[in-house]
Order: structure tokens, then sequence, then C-alpha cells
């Protein structure tokens, strides 16, 4: 960041707006002398107290006061946090106060956050998890979220660093007595070791695709010919009218998208155009791209029209194939119906069965940049493997794709090649945080 890291820094904590309460925070070396100025007895470090908050002969607010002496804070700096009441005015007069020391400044987004990296409260994994915390919508975001927050990505990470550590001075052994008779043969434990490292590598990179899912959120496309009843479907689910809805066939011309909970995941509907053979130009584009969306969907409903239409493309095992406008049909487990709503909830809790089932193989690396680090490290270990197993005498080389797989691994929880990615990371956090 531009601005000086040895600072002190003050923003609201909390969300903008009216609230009951709201959580302003000062950190740096000057925050309780700053705070002290304007309440009269600060409480010891790590207690609070209600105290005036003063200024000019007057009393702005009156509330709760939290003193944490470093490294003991969220930042690992003199912490003083002011809950005052919710009022924007009480706030504003609160920072404007503030504002007016020149040592003491507004804090940059995600500042707080950047300096508990800095000063080794949270790892770089940590840190995201933070982020994914804040944003988190659904029940299982909020779990995967804590899972990283709370520091099991660095877990792993470093049970793996160890063992790579182990290998390469194993290797190293070999080098040095490159002339000399070594008294044991470290081949075995070295090539242990290393596919040790790659087995947890690889099912973590595997689990990676579904935790970014459950991030990111689920795709499920609803497809079928136009007039099937797709439109009023999405606005069943959905309770609301999104979508569209017309006895002219081909009134879906684009993808219409709907987020919402399904049992604790993160769904996203989509209503695709009707697909069918039109030599309306523009009903062609949205076909198409109703066929191209359809198919990258982590699932898909399609609803038929009778109950030996073909779908228009091959579906995948846990695809869901339905009898649209059930109204007009039999009632039964295969058919259902926007208009009437029979058939909705047996719909919602199948598609929450079948992404739950892929959810329970969520990893604990959540980001794509966890991703390309680990593919990194095992690529590097598979080429160490490869240099051993075909020429024994190469250790110098095995061993640098060892040192260079370690510090991809570093790189996952801030160890290394930090800065390329924090201007990223911390762009996305609030003032407050």
């Amino acid at each position: 960041m531009s601005a000086a890291a040895g600072d002190t820094i003050f923003a609201q904590a909390s969300g903008t707006g009216r609230a009951g309460v709201s959580v302003i925070r000062v950190s740096g070396p000057d925050a309780f002398a700053i705070c002290a100025n304007h309440i009269d007895v600060l409480p010891k470090a790590g207690q609070f107290k209600l105290r005036y908050f003063q200024a000019d002969g007057q009393n702005i607010d009156h509330l709760l006061v939290l003193t944490f002496r470093s490294p003991n804070s969220f930042t690992g700096e003199d912490v003083v946090e002011l809950h005052c009441h919710g009022s924007p005015a009480v706030v504003k007069a609160i920072l404007a106060v503030l504002t007016r020391y020149p040592q003491a400044r507004p804090a940059e987004p995600g500042e707080f956050t950047r300096r508990a990296l800095e000063n080794n409260k949270l790892d770089l994994a940590q840190v995201e998890g933070l982020s994914d915390l804040i944003n988190a919508e659904t029940e299982a975001q909020r779990m995967q979220a804590v899972r990283i927050f709370s520091g099991q990505l660095g877990i792993l990470v470093e049970s793996w660093r160890q063992n790579l550590l182990r290998a390469a001075a194993l290797i190293e052994v070999t080098i040095d007595f490159a002339d000399e008779d070594v008294p044991v043969d470290v081949s075995p434990e070295v090539s242990a070791l290393m596919a040790q490292v790659m087995k947890g590598l690889s099912t973590e990179i595997a689990g990676s695709y579904v935790a970014e899912r459950v991030r990111n959120g689920f795709e499920v496309a609803i497809i079928g010919a136009p007039n099937a009843g797709k439109s009023t479907l999405l606005n069943t689910i959905s309770g609301r009218d999104v979508a569209i809805t017309s006895e002219v066939a081909g009134t879906t011309r684009d993808v219409i998208e709907v987020r919402m909970d399904v049992n604790g995941l993160p769904v996203t509907l989509l209503d695709t155009a009707g697909i069918r053979d039109s030599a309306d130009e523009i009903e062609k584009v949205g076909v198409q791209r109703a066929i191209e969306r359809a198919q990258q969907a982590d699932l898909r409903v399609f609803l038929k029209s009778t109950l030996d239409e073909e779908p228009p493309f091959a579906l995948s095992q846990d695809d869901i194939s339905l009898l649209g406008k059930g109204d007009l049909h039999v009632a039964q487990d295969s058919t259902i119906s926007g208009k009437s709503g029979d058939g909705v909830d047996r719909l919602l809790a199948q598609i929450a069965e079948i992404l739950s089932a892929r959810a329970a193989n969520v990893g604990t690396a959540t980001h794509l940049r966890h991703r390309h680090a680990m593919e990194a490290a095992c690529e590097a270990l598979d080429q160490a493997r490869s240099v051993l197993d075909q020429n024994p005498a190469s250790a110098e080389i095995a061993a640098e794709y060892l040192r260079y797989a370690i510090r991809k691994l570093d790189s996952l929880i801030g160890r290394v090649d930090v800065e390329m990615v924090l201007g990223e990371i911390f762009s996305q956090f609030c003032l407050g945080k």
C-alpha cells in the first residue's frame, strides 16, 4: 500500500447506515493516546468499559470502549474499538474528531486485515477465508469459509512442506557425499515422502473444483423445447416474475439467471431459450447460447413436452428429466407443474441431494490461485521423481525440483510471491476490514 504502514489508522468496522450499534476501530502506535484525549479513563488492555466520548467540551456519545495491546489484537497492533450507537450522525462525528490528528488517517480497504497478515496474525489463505466469510450467503459457504479462516489449509501446507524439506535434506546428503559411500540408501524414503505429498496434493486439487463451486455457486440449467413450461417453473421457484411467460413459442431469447439458497447451497437457476430449429436469426443465437450454457452447467433439468421426447443433447447421469406442465397430465413423480406448483418441492429436494453429494467432496483449497500453486508443486514433484528414477546421479536436478515445489507451497500461505496477489485480494475488502 502507498500509505505508511506505521500510521495509526481508523475506520467504521461495521456496516454503514442506521443500526443499533456501530463499531469504529482504531489501530496503530497512537491508538491509545488519541482515544485517551476523548475518553476520561481508558479501560485496561483486554477489558471494556462504558464511557463518554467527548470533544470540544461536549459528549458526542455514550459508548462501549474495548482495548487490545499489541500483539494481542486482530491486527497485532494496539487497538481501540469504539462501540457507539449506530446513528450515522454519531459515527460521522467520531470519525471527524479522529481525522484531526496528523498521525492518524482513515484506513484503506482491507488495511486492518493486511496488517494482520504483515504481523503474522493471519496467513494469506486465512485472509482469503475471511473475505469469503464476509461475503458468504449460504450455510455451505459459511462453513467452507470458516474452515479456511481457521487455518486448515496452512496446517496441510506445513505438513507437506516438512515432508518435502526432509526429502530435500536426504537428497542433499547424496550430493554432499557423492564421492563416498552413503551408509543408507535414502531413495526409498525420498520416494515415499514425495508420493505421500503428491497424493495429498492430488486429493486437494480434485476437491478444489467443488470448493470453487460452493464459493461461487452451482449452476442448474432448465432446458427443453419452447413452451415446455421452463419460465413458469423458474418464476414459481423464485417466487417472483423474473421471466416473461407466453403461449407464443420462443419468448425467451437469452439466459435468465436467478440466484437462490437450496438447502444451504448457493445455486443459480438458468432459464434458457426453447431449443428447436428456427429460421429466426435472433432465436438461433438464443438457442445456441442455451445449449452452450446448459452444457457448462453443473446440473440440467430437462422439461419434456411428451413422455417420449428425447433431450436436445446427451444428458449426464445426474441430470433430471421431468414431464413439464404437469397440471395437464396425471400427477406423478415424473411430472412437474410450475403453474400449480405440484412437484416443485420434489425437484428442489432432488437438486439439493445431488449437489450436496458433490459438495461432500469439497477440498480445503478454495481459490483458483490455490489450485494453480498445488498443480505446479505436483508437476515439479513428478519431474523430481522421474529424474531420480531415470538417473539417480542427477540428484542436484531433483533437489531443485523439490525446492521449486516447496516455494509453490509457500506461496499458498504467503511466505513467498505474495505481493503479486495482495492488491487483488484486499481490493475486495471494505474499509472496516
